[in-house]
């Protein structure tokens, strides 16, 4: 047994653009950061250490926030505070492709950050239940069991599927959960706690692909986003500034583009909402602006790209019509909207519960907090779907539960009593095997 008062376990969600990590039993994740980490090649580290050394001399962040790992001597920078930092020749590299680990050293570090740099624990100590996508194949689970008991000597592991932890979260068995993330959108039937694979459909458009399209349009109208670190602001007169521009050559492509993805990011989640009706050129041309100020201070009027930029989710042709993003032509036409992958994935399952399915659709991830995204979905499915079907959205009022729903889901699970003998201990592990991970966590 794991649970008792003493020692709590703790619940990490890694997702393509953020991860979460906390104590389980808490009802939000203590550590959140973007899941990218910082690689600056070893004979470039040396210079641009003894640069920051002479710059920071006075401050304490940049000394302890940084796995200082000579791994194949690059070095790699994660957290927040790391990465809000520029560096020369620092590339931005993310470990997750298609929801899929392709880089274990680096979801290593991330992992280190979380337990040892945020939560200042030691996983020697904690049972650890990670949070892994519904498509996930056997040798990654036995990969991350592997370094769960070899490198961070934890006690017991548990792998829970995403869409069972957001089912969790709400407090129901069976449902339909679609969750809408950073790098892609997958709905996923749960029925009685499990994950029916066969019926999971999911599309390579989520948060990132939308930010990337604003971030394209914006600049095909002529608007610079400039990222924080390439002005200075100087005061001319009392409250008037002037912006002048900061030199940085040696700044990679990959910072630049995470650094203004962070922008334009917050202009998508403050100004964009879903259109009641499909998108049209003509019947919004004529639509109210709604201004944004940029960090270098110039204001952003925005029309009809405010509902047409969400409206991919739901007609992923509009993208070809955005300039910059033709190199996605050959993908779109393969990709379905929002409400045909909710039919298609009931339609997968077995008839006795679809009623349920479509009187239980839940909508989880970051992307889903977006303005009338619920509204637009019920009101398309209830024109597509069978008379005979009820069809009901949910999806938490709160934006925080919205983003946090797999790891939510988690924490009440880990919690409770009756889940405390389900734990993959150690001990099983030495005896049996990284491979015993499908018996005990199907």
């Amino acid at each position: 047994m794991y649970g008792g008062d003493e020692v709590s376990a703790i619940v990490v969600d890694l997702g393509s653009h953020t991860c979460k990590a906390g104590y389980a039993g808490e009802d939000a994740p203590k550590a959140v950061f973007p899941s990218v980490v910082g690689a600056v090649d070893g004979s470039e580290a040396m210079d641009v250490d003894a640069d920051s050394a002479k710059n920071n001399s006075n401050s304490e962040d940049s000394k302890t926030n940084e796995s200082d790992k000579e791994k194949g001597k690059r070095k790699l920078y994660v957290g927040s505070q790391a990465l809000n930092y520029r560096r020369d020749h620092m590339e931005i590299l993310s470990p997750i492709k298609d929801g899929i680990v392709s880089d274990w050293d680096l979801v290593d570090n991330i992992w280190e950050h979380a337990f040892r740099g945020c939560l200042m624990i030691d996983p020697k100590e904690h049972p650890m239940l990670l949070a892994e996508p519904p498509l996930n194949t056997q040798q990654q689970r036995e990969k991350a069991a592997e370094l769960m008991f070899e490198k961070y000597k934890v006690p017991a592991l548990f792998m829970a599927k995403n869409p069972v932890l957001t089912s969790f979260a709400t407090g129901r068995a069976t449902s339909l959960v679609v969750d809408c993330g950073g790098g892609s959108t997958t709905i996923s039937p749960v029925h009685e706690g499990y994950v029916l694979q066969k019926a999971v459909v999911s599309a390579p458009i989520g948060g990132e692909f939308l930010t990337d399209c604003l971030l394209k349009s914006l600049e095909s109208k002529g608007i610079k986003i400039r990222p924080r670190y390439s002005f200075k602001r100087k005061e001319v007169r009392p409250g008037e500034f002037q912006v002048e521009d900061v030199g940085v050559p040696d700044t990679t492509e990959s910072y630049k583009l995470f650094c203004q993805r962070m922008i334009v990011g917050d202009i998508k989640d403050s100004i964009c909402r879903v259109p009641d009706t499909p998108y049209d050129d003509k019947s919004y041309a004529n639509i109210p602006t709604t201004s944004y100020e940029l960090p270098d201070g110039q204001t952003l009027e925005i029309g009809a790209d405010r509902f047409k930029i969400p409206d991919v989710m739901f007609n992923p042709s509009i993208v070809q019509t955005i300039p910059g993003m033709e190199k996605y032509g050959d993908m779109i036409p393969t990709v379905r909207g929002l409400p045909h992958m909710v039919m298609e994935s009931i339609n997968k399952c077995d008839v006795d519960i679809r009623r349920e399915l479509y009187s239980s659709i839940l909508l989880a991830g970051g992307t889903s907090s977006m303005q009338q995204l619920k509204e637009r979905l019920e009101k398309d499915l209830i024109e597509e779907s069978p008379h005979s079907a009820r069809v009901k959205v949910l999806a938490s009022g709160n934006t925080t539960e919205r983003r946090f729903s797999v790891w939510i889901g988690g924490s009440i699970l880990a919690s409770l009593g009756s889940f405390q003998q389900m734990w993959f201990s150690k001990s099983e592990y030495e005896e049996h095997g990284a491979s015993y991970i499908q018996r005990k966590c199907p």
